[in-house]
């Protein structure tokens, strides 16, 4: 029987209201990060999926559901800059460079047997690079900036507003990183393990797949709940 889930809500409100439904649509494919921002109809119609279908699965998760963890919503900015370096800055420190390891390995053994992975190997330096320095970026700079915001203290070296520039930054240079991951996807048949894989082949493609379950929610919990906040708290204090 179809759920009396609004069709009209967007892929980032429904994995905000509930962390778990994330599970959903990594399954269905569905973009609740930087696609956060389509309806739950919309991103149906576009993948071909039956709606009445997907919201029968949220339902049965939601009711299912059980997190574990604090919902990211419920937390303060501070909080929430502190959970996203804490969880998923320490995961990209700990994971990209032996990615790039295993990557270079892989393709400079196996591109015989898949021409691709060479494609590989460079998109995974390009990203590890690039999401190096955007995390560095949002550290040093806009982090703290954030966290003056929410204790009330004046931004220091910005002016009035000034937070959105270097959100809309991080927002595009999320968009690049969710295209890089959308090529590894196609590159790789879905991270799919070959007959012919080695030990190194097997972990590198077990390891991507991990890295874009957490970058989809990294970038979540920045663009549909800590970035329109931290504007929204701006935004009031200045009128």
């Amino acid at each position: 029987m179809t759920t009396a889930i609004n069709p009209e809500a967007t892929l980032g409100q429904l994995v905000t209201e509930n962390p778990a439904l994330s599970r959903v649509f990594e399954a269905l494919g569905l973009d609740y990060c930087c696609g956060g921002g389509k309806t739950l109809a919309e991103a149906c119609h576009a993948h071909g999926l039956d709606p009445d279908a997907v919201r029968d699965e949220i339902a049965r998760v939601e009711a299912s559901s059980s997190e574990s963890q604090p919902n990211p919503a419920d937390m303060s900015l501070t909080e929430l800059a502190d959970h996203i370096e804490q969880t998923h800055h320490a995961y990209l420190r700990e994971v990209l460079s032996a990615l790039q390891t295993m990557s270079a390995k892989v393709a400079s053994a196996h591109a015989g047997k898949d021409p691709r992975l060479v494609e590989v190997d460079r998109v995974v330096r390009n990203l590890a690079h690039e999401l190096e320095s955007h995390t560095l970026k949002e550290e040093r700079i806009l982090f703290p900036a954030i966290r003056r915001l929410d204790a009330g203290q004046p931004l220091q070296g910005f002016t009035c507003g000034a937070l959105e520039n270097p959100i809309h930054v991080m927002e595009m240079e999320h968009d690049e990183a969710g295209q890089a991951l959308e090529r590894l996807r196609t590159l790789t048949d879905g991270y799919t393990i070959p007959d012919w894989a080695c030990n190194t082949c097997r972990g590198l493609l077990t390891e991507l797949e991990r890295l874009e379950k957490d970058l989809h929610l990294h970038i979540h919990k920045e663009n549909n709940i800590l970035f329109p906040r931290t504007l929204e708290r701006e935004s009031a204090g200045t009128n």
